[in-house]
């Protein structure tokens, strides 16, 4: 399932998220990007990729988890892109 909400102005996917919690159904899996950080406090009940550190690169077992939870979230990135091409998302 796919969950769009969207607001006025400009504001941060993760302030928004947090302000539409009430409206995710009880048990769902969030798969979210980077720019999630700190998500799991929230909503503990979620999926994001990791981040590697300064100076420092992820192992090879990190790199392929990464690559999938990647994999499942490239069909919501299309969708996406398709909604900002339509501008359907500016309307």
């Amino acid at each position: 399932m796919l969950s769009l909400c969207a607001d006025r102005g400009s504001i941060h996917d993760f302030e928004l998220f947090k302000c539409n919690l009430n409206q995710i159904p009880v048990g769902a899996f969030i798969l979210a990007d980077k720019g999630y950080q700190g998500i799991y406090t929230v909503y503990p009940n979620s999926l994001l990729p990791l981040k590697a550190k300064k100076r420092c690169k992820l192992d090879t077992e990190l790199k392929i988890y990464n690559q999938e939870i990647n994999k499942r979230r490239i069909a919501i990135e299309h969708v996406f892109g398709r909604l900002k091409t339509f501008k359907i998302l500016a309307e």
